[in-house]
């Protein structure tokens, strides 16, 4: 009897050793995109072989690496998608470059990312957009139907993902558009385009939630960082901004009007010779919204043109209505220890919605001054509803 229990305790355990090999993971994988006919010569398109390469990663169970090495790699419009059998490692050491032909000009995206869980791009390499061959066509400012230049990075619909040590340059749109994504890190970044390159907000994000943007340099032609429709819990810490619109929320009220904004924070950030700091901006006439929950703090501003602004009246486009009312309600925003000089005579410019004006707003030791002709510093504000505590340089607005 002792025997055939020692026999099945055997096999049980046999068993149970099996079970846990065929379960194990597979060990990382490295899948190098010189294998499959990539060439770093900087004028043959390897957008065929990236592809390839990605089919064969996506397919792996394993950590899957991804692996561009060093030179350089000319790369038209690309979607990387998935859903993968494995998490994966999309690892840049060298440069990929743009075209500059004007007939692939007009896409929403050269690089895309979409559908992926688990997703890393990382590496330390250049982006390059080629931006200076594109910029000319761009037409929006005079087009509100202007024909739409390529993202350099687009994520839609990927979740608890990151991004780091990534440079882009010159970049024919945004350099990084995020949009339906959940969980993502993005750090120790640099994004940088002349501060006359038309639209290149660095950082743009919409219909997303719980976003880290941290380690941040950050120098364009459009805004630094724009949260649109949609952004709920985005933590925004340690950015350098400038050249730049600021970091901007909306502008909202054009669409989405059930899409709120909440629990934004922008922190320990500065911003040198931009055009604005810290912005809020909705279209008037323009659909119900709400924007809540809104924290600036222990920011610095450089030579800013508008350190601190609320636009209910903005307005990109000619033809606007001017008498018209936002309907997007602010509410629950705080500007705290927010200090630096500022490029005009007004710095805090807070001008609400006579319909809906805004509610709860605090201004919590301020300290801009102004070093221009006609005096000091000057607030001015408009159907705002809050408060004001310790020192207020400029003073007298709420």
């Amino acid at each position: 009897m002792a025997k055939k229990s020692g026999f099945r305790t055997l096999v049980l355990l046999l068993f149970s050793l099996s079970i846990v090999y065929v379960n194990c993971a597979l060990p990382p994988r490295t899948f190098d995109v010189r294998m499959y006919g990539a060439v770093a010569d900087g004028k043959t398109d390897n957008t065929k072989a990236f592809l390839r390469t990605w089919e064969d990663a996506c397919e792996y169970g394993g950590r899957s690496r991804f692996w561009i090495p060093r030179g350089t790699f000319l790369l038209g419009s690309i979607s990387f998608e998935g859903s993968c059998k494995g998490s994966m490692a999309f690892l840049i050491k060298g440069t990929l470059k743009a075209t500059t032909d004007p007939q692939q000009f007009f896409t929403d995206t050269w690089i895309g990312f979409r559908y992926l869980d688990k997703l890393t791009v990382k590496g330390g390499g250049y982006l390059d957009g080629q931006g200076a061959a594109a910029w000319p066509y761009n037409d929006c400012s005079r087009n509100s139907n202007c024909r739409t230049l390529p993202t350099t990075l687009r994520f839609d619909f990927v979740t608890n993902s990151a991004v780091n040590n990534i440079k882009s340059v010159n970049s024919k749109n945004s350099h990084i558009n995020i949009f339906a994504c959940h969980n993502m890190n993005i750090s120790n970044i640099r994004l940088t385009a002349p501060a006359n390159s038309p639209n290149t907000d660095g950082i743009h994000i919409g219909t997303s939630n719980k976003m880290k943007i941290s380690r941040a340099v950050i120098g364009t032609g459009d805004d630094c960082i724009a949260m649109v429709s949609g952004s709920r819990d985005i933590d925004i810490d340690n950015v350098a901004c400038g050249p730049g619109h600021g970091i901007s929320i909306g502008s909202l009220g054009r669409s989405h009007a059930s899409e709120f904004v909440s629990g934004i924070s922008v922190t320990n950030s500065i911003f040198i010779g931009s055009d604005n700091g810290v912005r809020i901006k909705t279209m008037a006439p323009s659909l119900h919204s709400k924007a809540s929950g809104l924290t600036f703090q222990n920011l610095f501003m450089r030579n800013v043109s508008n350190p601190i602004v609320i636009d209910q009246q903005y307005c990109p486009y000619q033809g606007c209505r001017i008498q018209s009312s936002s309907a997007v309600q602010i509410q629950d925003v705080t500007f705290r220890n927010i200090m630096g000089i500022s490029r005009t005579q007004i710095a805090v410019n807070l001008q609400c919605s006579g319909a809906l004006p805004c509610k709860n707003v605090k201004l919590i030791n301020i300290d801009l001054g102004y070093h221009g002709r006609g005096g000091k510093a000057k607030s001015l504000c408009s159907n705002v509803i809050g408060y004001s505590y310790g020192k207020q340089i400029p003073g007298g607005c709420i």
